[in-house]
């Protein structure tokens, strides 16, 4: 299991209001290339967003589904990459400096296909190193958002 964690210089709400944002997964996701859409329930358990994920001209277009959900303080998805697989996404925020800012902690694991049966210390590294990257660009989003 991957596991990454950052501050960011916004409250909770703020985070977690670019994490409800299906739109917003578009910018801070490695390997996003576009947001479809999402459903009408969208951030409810059990809704969707529809997405094309991929490097260079490799793309594979899925949906990522909301497995767990508590308002200002964690969201979890279930990613899917199909035909490679499916991860669990679980986003833990929080507060800290007096609510002022956001501890969160990220973790991502294999969850069906392929990609659970592949999983290893060198891929759980690489995707510990992606989300380095995506929790850095989730901190720009929401301090932008908040007016950091």
């Amino acid at each position: 299991m991957a596991r990454n964690d950052i501050v960011i210089a916004a409250r909770p709400a703020d985070v977690f209001e670019v994490l409800t944002d299906a739109e917003s997964y578009g910018f801070w996701v490695v390997g996003s290339k576009e947001i479809r859409g999402k459903d009408r329930r969208w951030p409810r358990r059990g809704s969707r967003f529809h997405h094309t994920v991929g490097v260079g001209p490799f793309t594979v277009k899925d949906n990522s589904k909301v497995l767990d959900i508590k308002q200002d303080r964690r969201i979890v998805l279930e990613a899917r990459i199909r035909p490679f697989g499916t991860a669990t996404v679980e986003v833990d925020l929080k507060p800290v400096r007096r609510g002022k800012a956001t501890k969160v902690v990220m973790y991502e694991s294999a969850r069906r296909g392929p990609l659970r049966r592949a999983w290893n210390p060198l891929l759980d590294a690489a995707t510990s190193a992606r989300n380095t990257i995506a929790l850095r660009r989730l901190k720009r989003l929401a301090e932008a958002r908040a007016g950091v």
